[in-house]
């Protein structure tokens, strides 16, 4: 059974942690997790994937790593336009609408690059240089995230109205968000757009199929201890 340690940090710093299990991770349920606290999750996740390829010369490794990479960002990019930018624009107004806007075409970008990507196997010369320009527009977009989308979306709940009754609506987006993730491609479709209507419709065909087809793809082995995730 594989056993790896993947590598997590803040970006561009990397240290080790226990090795994070296959595709099927277990919703992020701590009491009271936030918005933020899932979205910022996903973020460290993907980077370790992210670092697991590139720092290894085993095709088998990375292409395991470059299908959980795959099939953890075409999720969360689709939640993230399902229930986070349509909460930036209700609650923060013009300012909400234009972060949204912005997040949205840098997500096209990176769904793009996913696409090209997710039809690599580790044998062609650009896999890795293609990841790392993914990464590239990525990591500057999570970046911008981490640092002024979500501490202002978490700021407009708490304005006027009770701290406690602005945790409950951050939370209560944390776990529409991880079960919103269950239900969506688990592949990078940018023609879908980014319109959460036409998302919401164009998801429900193509998810069933990449599902099927991610049974006949390697991903990262679970250790047998870990329990189902």
């Amino acid at each position: 059974m594989l056993r790896t340690r993947l590598l997590i940090a803040p970006l561009r710093t990397a240290i080790h942690r226990p090795a994070l299990s296959s595709r099927h991770i277990r919703p992020f349920t701590a009491a009271m997790s936030t918005i933020s606290d899932v979205v910022t999750k996903d973020h460290r996740e993907l980077e370790s994937y992210y670092n697991e390829i590139i720092q290894s010369n085993d095709p088998d490794h990375q292409e395991r790593f470059g299908n959980q990479f795959t099939w953890e960002l075409a999720r969360h990019s689709v939640a993230e336009e399902l229930i986070v930018y349509p909460a930036m624009e209700k609650h923060m107004g013009e300012r909400g609408h234009k972060m949204a806007e912005d997040d949205r075409k840098e997500h096209h970008r990176v769904k793009e690059l996913l696409k090209e990507f997710q039809s690599l196997k580790p044998s062609n010369p650009e896999y890795v240089p293609k990841l790392r320009e993914l990464w590239g527009v990525l990591s500057a977009h999570i970046e911008e995230e981490e640092r002024s989308d979500l501490p202002a979306l978490e700021a407009a709940l708490s304005k006027g109205g009770a701290v406690s009754t602005a945790g409950e609506e951050s939370a209560a987006m944390a776990k529409t968000f991880d079960r919103t993730k269950m239900f969506i491609p688990t592949r990078s479709h940018p023609s879908a757009g980014e319109n959460p209507y036409f998302e919401s419709a164009m998801g429900m065909l193509a998810a069933p199929m990449d599902r099927l087809m991610d049974i006949f793809r390697k991903f990262p082995e679970q250790p047998a201890s870990a329990g189902p995730k």
